[in-house]
């Protein structure tokens, strides 16, 4: 199985990088260290933006791909400027299940936007690539799948697209359930701004799996290594 970034992705942004890291086994056993891990990360994300969400560097970065790629991004927010203004304006993020609590405070202490794919519930590969004619998604707690307009930032499998709009939102095809075991975790970032902190979170998440009792392969993709390949 691979994860691979298309040609086309760097050359619109050449300093993208992601951390990977794929968990196998993977159920957390200490569910109450989760819900800590994710309780101090609420706690602390305010502190991180005496200026507001929008000013921060790892914020700002996103509204400015988003707008290269004709997206308003007061209308669509990346996932991690909807996750933190949500905790910034609220100071509470519930609990859905371990594994996206984990996923969760994780893209709070680094403010990255982090996915988690079940692999059991993919087919063929994960690419992160330019939409093309035919692409569908089906969006999160629905069953009918819409049509994906050419020329947008997916990420997808070898049948249907999985997240629009690079780190916009992920589709009902993607969720982790209560059975998901096999996971694909995506840290999205540049490498000019938070390489740092993209390998620091893919890191930090390894460990965890492993302490929660799964196995973690990581690694590292950019524009000069775009596949990451794994058994």
């Amino acid at each position: 199985m691979r994860f691979e970034v298309s040609e086309d992705i760097f050359r619109l942004f050449p300093t993208a990088c992601f951390g990977v890291v794929v968990a196998a086994d993977f159920q957390p056993r200490d569910q109450e260290m989760v819900a800590r891990l994710l309780t101090a990360a609420v706690a602390a994300a305010p502190a991180k933006f005496p200026d507001g969400v929008r000013s921060h560097p790892s914020i700002r970065v996103w509204r400015e791909a988003f707008t290269k790629m004709q997206l308003n991004p007061n209308k669509f927010l990346s996932s991690v400027e909807a996750l933190h203004t949500r905790v910034y304006k609220s100071g509470h993020l519930p609990q859905i299940n371990p594994i996206v609590d984990l996923v969760n405070a994780l893209s709070l202490k680094y403010v990255l936007p982090m996915g988690a794919h079940d692999l059991e519930r993919m087919t063929g590969d994960m690419r992160l690539r330019l939409s093309r004619a035919g692409d569908v998604f089906t969006p999160f707690g629905e069953q009918q799948a819409e049509v994906v307009p050419p020329g947008e930032i997916v990420y997808a499998d070898d049948v249907e697209v999985r997240t629009r709009r690079w780190v916009w939102r992920q589709g009902e095809k993607a969720k982790i359930v209560v059975e998901s075991r096999h996971i694909f975790f995506p840290i999205d970032g540049f490498a000019d701004v938070n390489k740092a902190d993209v390998l620091a979170a893919r890191d930090e998440l390894a460990e965890l799996v492993t302490r929660l009792g799964g196995r973690a392969t990581v690694f590292f993709v950019d524009c000069d290594c775009p596949v990451a390949e794994w058994d």
